[in-house]
């Protein structure tokens, strides 16, 4: 059968929140089977236990946020990305801060984690959710859908109307019965602009911030000095983002998820008409791998 997956041990990292600019330690650790993805804010007394789920999404400014009675725990997507594309089903999250550490901007320094750890299956069949029918959540020009789809696949198409971002790829599509997310995904970083910090920095949002962890644009170009890490670096993030968002619903998609300039909200709006629409979905588990999409097969090793 295709088994759940957790981490063989624990494995630590310390980086700076991107919107606390302060430092903080992150810790993984192996978890039974069926514990899903399982946040602990161990900075609080007593610490606070938040399971990833798509009710427990509060705030969508700027990054995905879990909230627990106050509680919060902010920046999760890039982290639940690499999660998503390693196909880690069960896992303890513990921070001492409300935000997960930025690293890179990306999710490589996840997936480095991750495979540091180790990955070991688990004596339990994978859980999945097929989308049975078509669902949409649109918001002005902005849109995202969900559609079946005998595997794992995600296009996205942005518009900013930036020079910089311009030149590049406007469409991406990723389709993991043939691509790989450590090769394919993994490395694409977050962007933002310098007109926009003095309104960031106000709010208490990206005060860690730098060129470390981001692509940094001001009117017309990309000032980090290295450039981009490829020509579509800006389309991939956004695609990127979208699966660590979607991957709060706790159990991988059968599904095509389409998107024009979606974010976090829409994102997590689509999970929720999903879920709430009990004839658009049903759990399934594939107790022979060879009846499973090539997504979930072959492209987990890929991934490792």
């Amino acid at each position: 059968m295709i088994k759940q997956r957790t981490l063989r041990e624990p494995v630590s990292a310390v980086g700076v929140g991107v919107h606390s600019g302060k430092k903080i330690r992150l810790t993984l650790r192996t978890a039974p089977v069926n514990t899903g993805l399982v946040f602990t804010r161990t900075d609080l007394n007593p610490p606070v236990v938040i399971q990833s789920e798509p009710t427990r999404v509060n705030d969508t400014r700027m990054a995905t946020t879990l909230d627990k009675d106050g509680a919060r725990i902010a920046t999760i997507e890039h982290m639940m990305s690499a999660f998503s594309g390693l196909a880690i089903d069960n896992c303890f999250i513990d921070v001492d801060a409300p935000e997960i550490p930025i690293m890179d901007g990306s999710g490589s320094t996840f997936v480095y984690m991750i495979q540091s750890a180790g990955i070991v299956e688990q004596d339990a069949p994978r859980r999945f959710v097929r989308v049975l029918k078509p669902v949409e959540v649109r918001e002005g020009d902005k849109w995202a859908s969900l559609v079946p789809y005998e595997g794992y696949k995600l296009s996205f198409s942005i518009d900013f109307g930036h020079e910089a971002i311009d030149k590049t790829a406007q469409f991406v599509e990723v389709d993991f019965n043939k691509q790989s997310y450590v090769r394919d995904v993994s490395y694409a970083r977050t962007f933002g602009f310098v007109k926009d910090l003095e309104l960031l920095w106000s709010l208490g949002l990206a005060q860690g911030g730098t060129m470390d962890n981001a692509i940094v644009l001001d009117d017309k170009h990309v000032l980090n000095p290295e450039g981009l890490r490829a020509e579509d670096e800006f389309a991939k993030h956004k695609l990127l983002d979208a699966m660590g968002d979607l991957y709060v619903l706790g159990h991988p998609l059968i599904a095509h998820y389409s998107a024009f300039k979606s974010g976090h909200e829409i994102n997590n709006k689509l999970l929720r008409a999903l879920i709430a629409d009990p004839l658009s979905w049903e759990y399934v588990e594939y107790p022979d791998p060879e009846l499973a999409p090539r997504s979930f097969t072959a492209a987990v090793a890929l991934a490792q």
